[in-house]
């Protein structure tokens, strides 16, 4: 990914939509939801609210017949329609006219809570308040509230004159709570008073029942008692507080594994005993007038406030991001243009540095391997001109001596001469002839004429033309059976294979030898020029197929020649859709290579047009 742009930027939009997206999601969700829990805590609120006044009423009274203003007081309290029935839905209380809707908000009975609405309701289930024949006496409220008021006085003063080993525990903060029953209790707030001994004959007498609490615990005592002798349980006694302990602790150890079962008789004789005393148990229907509108965004200022915000946030983020990005992108951009601009100026050394794999610095790669290319070119070209002007120069100053010499009568105008003179016409041509050729390849302008050429007849032919100058030289020539065929200019394959041999044969001592062969071989026809020579240094490889380039930089003729004729052979191959290439040992020789494709496997173009600048061959 970090090498592809595209990707990238890609990757950069998915980004900024994605956090778009999310953001606006979350901001939605947000709202609704939190719109949807207050809606719903709001009713939660309402219902708990209902139910607990309602489960009041039903514990301090023996029916429902005085609800009614309690229901009128809760639905305008609260917005709700309120309407209480029994269990077979008659009408006990209702805030407003209509039908009651099919599904019951909640079942008030003051023996059997739901802890749905009122989690904090004991384990038996039984209202609090629900105290039915514990309720005290006004003559017994009186006196234990004298009682009480004691104790609290006795536990937030210090007795007078205190020793040290007197010293107890003195609670600033003893309150006296009435309970639902009318009985007095002493609360010290984050105190604990169950383990301290401080006022122990007040709290004492505090804590004995009244003789109402007494007749009540009796009655309990036995529906208690008759509930665990069906179990086969031994009898408890139960305490103002619920609690309860065993009455004879020999028989206890034989039920001690009963415990649950106790609990359970305890809580049904509870019920049994305060049936008498609480309303029915009835069905609440709680429902809102109207349709509810349903709960969702607004245009709120807190919501507007929250929308803004998001989306600078989410803004601020896209502009960072593609900020850097973008910078880091136009960076190399604007140092590909300075440098573009400085060899505009004829500046050939610009380069620009490459960093990364991505299209940014492939292109700088290549704007580097243009510029070093383009330097290059440069300089061939300016050898080139100095190349073309020796090698004209040569020969015509050889004439114009001779001509000059002869007119002034210093030598003869002999048939010798006109011989030298024509050997130095002859070059000239010569030189003449291959910058034309190389002109009519880098114009696009050379045609071949192609024809079936039969690769061992073309090597025979040439070695043939070339027999007397390998005579004169002192090299043999071989050539070595061929077949294969190639669909190519004859008379042009012909002078790129003797422009091979003609080179082979200048630059190979006498007594050495020229081989030329070929062979077949993956849809390719591979001519070889091989010798015996001098060969060519390792770092004069890549420049041997240039124009005017020679090893020989003294341009000496019996070693040189115009410097064209490797270049020639090089845009022939090219131009029959092949290549041109060379291997060599240095002092051993050189096998200089042609591969054409065979004959029926690529018929090449007709027409070449060559690109002088890049080397490049289309058609």
């Amino acid at each position: 990914m970090r090498s592809h742009l595209l990707l990238r930027l890609l990757a950069l939009s998915a980004v900024v939509s994605v956090l778009s997206i999310a953001a606006t999601a979350w901001l939605a969700v947000r709202t609704t939801t939190r719109a949807i829990q207050q809606e719903q805590v709001q009713a939660l609120t309402d219902d708990a609210r209902v139910y607990d006044a309602l489960l009041g009423y039903a514990a301090t009274h023996r029916d429902w017949s005085g609800v009614g203003p309690l229901v009128q007081d809760l639905a305008s309290r609260t917005g709700h329609r309120i309407a209480l029935t029994d269990r077979v839905r008659t009408p006990l209380a209702d805030s407003a006219p209509g039908a009651l809707p099919t599904r019951v908000s909640a079942t008030v009975d003051a023996l059997g809570v739901d802890t749905t609405l009122l989690p904090a309701a004991h384990d038996d289930r039984i209202d609090a308040r629900a105290v039915g024949p514990f309720r005290l006496t006004p003559a017994e409220r009186a006196g234990l509230r004298a009682v009480a008021s004691q104790v609290a006085g006795c536990l937030r003063e210090p007795p007078p004159g205190p020793a040290p080993d007197q010293a107890r525990s003195v609670f600033r903060n003893a309150v006296v709570v009435e309970q639902p029953s009318g009985r007095p209790r002493v609360d010290t707030p984050g105190s604990d008073l169950s383990t301290d001994l401080a006022c122990a004959r007040p709290r004492a007498v505090l804590a004995e029942p009244t003789a109402t609490e007494k007749r009540a615990l009796r009655r309990l005592d036995t529906l208690v008692a008759a509930c665990l002798e069906r179990q086969r349980l031994p009898a408890v006694r139960v305490g103002l507080d619920n609690t309860w302990t065993w009455a004879d602790q020999d028989a206890a150890r034989a039920g001690e594994s009963r415990a649950g079962a106790v609990a359970d008789c305890l809580a049904a004789s509870r019920r049994e005993q305060l049936a008498g005393y609480v309303a029915p148990a009835a069905l609440l229907f709680v429902t809102t007038p109207g349709a509810p509108a349903a709960p969702g965004f607004d245009l709120s200022p807190a919501n507007r406030a929250r929308v803004i915000g998001v989306a600078g946030l989410v803004l601020l983020v896209a502009v960072g991001v593609t900020t850097l990005v973008g910078v880091r992108m136009v960076r190399p951009l604007r140092a590909l243009t300075a440098a573009a601009g400085r060899m505009r100026d004829g500046d050939d050394g610009t380069r620009v540095a490459v960093t990364g794999r991505d299209e940014i610095a492939r292109l700088g790669t290549a704007f580097n391997a243009m510029a070093e290319r383009r330097h290059e070119v440069e300089q061939l070209r300016r050898a080139m001109v100095g190349d073309v002007a020796h090698e004209m120069r040569t020969p015509v100053t050889n004439i114009r001596g001779w001509l000059e010499a002869a007119d002034e009568g210093v030598v003869p105008l002999d048939r010798e001469l006109t011989a030298s003179l024509l050997e130095e016409a002859l070059l000239l041509q010569h030189v003449i002839d291959d910058l034309q050729d190389l002109a009519a390849f880098d114009a696009g302008e050379l045609r071949l004429s192609r024809s079936l050429v039969g690769v061992d007849e073309l090597l025979r032919a040439t070695s043939d033309a070339f027999a007397a100058s390998a005579d004169r030289a002192g090299v043999e020539m071989v050539v070595e059976p061929s077949n294969g065929s190639v669909h190519a200019d004859p008379v042009r394959l012909r002078q790129a294979v003797g422009n091979l041999v003609a080179n082979a044969i200048r630059h190979t001592p006498a007594g050495g030898r020229v081989t030329l062969s070929a062979r077949t071989g993956k849809g390719l026809v591979r001519i070889d020029v091989a010798d015996t020579g001098e060969g060519i240094a390792a770092e004069h490889r890549e420049l041997i197929f240039e124009r005017f380039w020679r090893a020989d930089k003294s341009r000496n003729r019996r070693t040189g020649g115009s410097g064209l004729g490797l270049s020639i052979v090089r845009k022939l191959a090219e131009a029959h859709g092949g290549t041109a290439t060379v291997t060599s040992t240095y002092g051993r020789g050189s096998t200089f290579t042609i591969s054409l494709p065979e004959a029926g496997n690529n018929r090449g173009p007709t027409v070449v047009e060559t690109d002088a600048l890049l080397g490049r061959t289309e058609t």
